[in-house]
């Protein structure tokens, strides 16, 4: 019994790390490791991008919307290109709003950034957002 439990014990362990393994943190140039999420995890060829507002490497957000949605989507090209990637792998969307008024305003600027086949998409508006920012979005690549 003491063996059957070890043995499994050293599976399970065996398993994980293997499983771990796979998994590669992705960070741009200029990003700090630690903190509390990875700017990318890439896992068996899929890029999951997290929740990238519009602040710039200083931390400020720019003045004009239009600006934020573009800044917000070149913090996402950064992460894609650390990566190896391009918009053109970007395979799903999550746009986060904070004022629904602005959907076409993003849409503008989104479209010009995104090319035929634009990737599928899900906006959501939302009562607030961690700081300051007014966007936030997250995207999955596939490298194809």
């Amino acid at each position: 019994m003491k063996t059957f439990i070890s043995t499994a014990a050293l599976i399970f362990f065996s398993v994980n790390l293997i499983a771990g393994a796979g998994q590669q943190i992705i960070r741009p140039p200029g990003t700090k490791p630690g903190g509390n999420f990875s700017p990318g995890i890439l896992v068996d060829g899929t890029l999951y991008i997290s929740g990238q507002g519009g602040e710039d490497a200083n931390g400020k957000i720019p003045a004009t919307f239009d600006d934020e949605v573009l800044q917000s989507l070149n913090n996402i090209g950064a992460v894609l290109k650390a990566a190896g990637m391009s918009p053109a792998d970007v395979v799903s969307v999550q746009v986060y709003l904070t004022n629904g008024e602005n959907f076409q305003r993003m849409n503008a600027v989104y479209t010009k950034f995104f090319q035929d086949p634009r990737p599928t998409r899900t906006t959501v508006v939302v009562a607030k957002l961690v700081g300051e920012g007014t966007i936030e979005i997250t995207a999955t690549a596939r490298k194809h």
